[in-house]
């Protein structure tokens, strides 16, 4: 009898870069601080680390907006750091999951630079462009999964470009034979190197419909919160496509042709229906692990948790797992939505059939940074209206020592607003993005952070 494949019997933990270790004294995580910090979670016994995006980007959305896939965001490192910690991490029997961000770029990449630069530029289709509606405005009307339509006006050329998150975020055109073979040679790229596999963003709204058709208006949120109109469109044609499976499947046969059991997880089939889930998984021909966040959007009550894990159990093949998950860095951290009850919550996701995902920090009971509302700067609520869906609270620095520092940097100075009314705080900048001092009210004049 086979031994089951290494990632069905793994712990996983979920590595926001940025804020997992400083090393260059800029306040900003690094990919040398993850080196360095390798030998903490070996000592965790976690088996694999999913690394959040690290590629180059000008952080519109935190690295989300990809500008070279192939290439490390310069103040993360470079791919000699990269091959390093690849390198030790498997010398501690460590695996590493990078993100894989499919279904846009930045508009900073190359490939929307020529698109965007004439109608007949060759790689024009590589991308998602319409002519406007009768009365001049967008195509349909699609929302952005961030709030407002998700056409975003070019003037020079007279067209429409799809974002199905920011504007700073144009939607690849996967219809595209060019942008499927230049996506794989992404994904390749990463294998060559040594990757054991991918955490997939963003997949449902890969592929559109060809038709283009208005949305109906749904019944209620897809989600156990309030995301703003978005969440009550019924994504019939821009999302979750028949001829996604087909796209997911080359991925897969790809992965397949390497060794050492390299796989694929997806966390964003964001539903509360458990057979949209399950069928993420094929006949084991699609991705190796679908994401449950039911436990993450439902009310912490053990009738409606019980519901959701069973749910999805009774979906799955047979031969699939759950990946189980509590907490992300898109969500509040687990010990703020549930307080004490985080305990539990851990022994949950270590003991239920299926493969356990760990936020970074979950495991100290870090909760939500208190920063206010005036100094964060992820876009979401900006668009939707919704100060409450911000995600800066859950990504603030882990937190190594009880230093105001936290042990996340080495920068040995702080200044709050003094009477002169100075800021200059690199850490709470660079690490939250804030572009103000956040430091708590306590911290006056100078104050060493070593």
């Amino acid at each position: 009898m086979s031994a089951a494949p290494w990632w069905k019997q793994a712990v996983f933990y979920h590595i926001y870069p940025l804020s997992f270790q400083d090393t260059t004294g800029n306040g900003m995580g690094d990919l040398q601080g993850l080196f360095q910090r390798l030998g903490y979670l070996q000592a965790l016994s976690v088996d694999a680390l999913w690394i959040s995006p690290c590629f180059p980007s000008p952080m519109a959305d935190w690295g989300y907006d990809v500008s070279d896939y192939t290439e490390v965001h310069p103040e993360l490192g470079n791919l000699e750091t990269m091959d390093r910690l690849l390198d030790e991490a498997h010398s501690r029997g460590l695996r590493v999951l990078l993100d894989f961000v499919p279904n846009h770029t930045s508009v900073q990449h190359r490939w929307f630079q020529e698109s965007r630069a004439s109608r007949k530029n060759p790689r024009r289709d590589w991308y998602i462009w319409r002519d406007p509606a009768s009365d001049g405005g967008p195509p349909n009307n699609w929302l952005s999964y961030f709030g407002g339509p998700a056409w975003e006006w070019d003037a020079a050329s007279r067209q429409y470009y799809l974002h199905s998150l920011l504007k700073e975020q144009p939607d690849l055109n996967w219809r595209n034979p060019q942008v499927r073979q230049a996506m794989q040679d992404a994904l390749r790229f990463w294998l060559d190197r040594g990757v054991d596999g991918f955490r997939v963003d963003a997949v449902l709204p890969v592929i559109k419909s060809t038709g283009f058709e208005d949305n109906p208006a749904g019944r209620r949120p897809r989600l156990g919160r309030d995301i703003g109109p978005a969440g009550w469109q019924e994504r019939l044609y821009n999302t979750n496509q028949p001829e996604l499976h087909d796209l997911l499947r080359e991925w897969r046969r790809l992965l397949d042709r390497y060794p050492g059991e390299r796989m694929m997880v997806v966390d964003e089939v964001y539903t509360l229906d458990p057979a949209l889930a399950g069928r993420y998984y094929g006949q084991n021909d699609v991705f190796h692990l679908v994401f449950n966040f039911g436990p993450v959007n439902l009310p912490w009550e053990a009738q409606a948790i019980r519901g959701s894990v069973d749910g999805l159990q009774a979906a799955l093949p047979a031969s699939a797992l759950p990946a189980l998950v509590l907490g992300s860095h898109d969500e509040p951290r687990l010990a703020s939505r549930v307080g004490e009850q985080a305990r539990v919550a851990a022994m949950l996701l270590l003991t239920l059939r299926g493969v356990p995902f760990i936020c970074y920090g979950d495991e100290i009971g870090m909760t939500d940074g208190p920063i206010p509302e005036d100094r964060r700067r992820d876009p979401w609520p900006k668009i939707s209206g919704l100060p409450q869906l911000s995600r800066d609270p859950a990504r603030t620095p882990m937190q190594w020592d009880d230093s105001p520092a936290t042990g996340h940097t080495a920068i040995r100075s702080c200044w709050w607003r003094s009477t002169s009314g100075r800021v200059n705080c690199s850490f709470s900048m660079r690490t939250h993005g804030l572009g103000k001092c956040c430091c708590p009210p306590r911290w006056t004049g100078r104050t060493s952070l070593s």
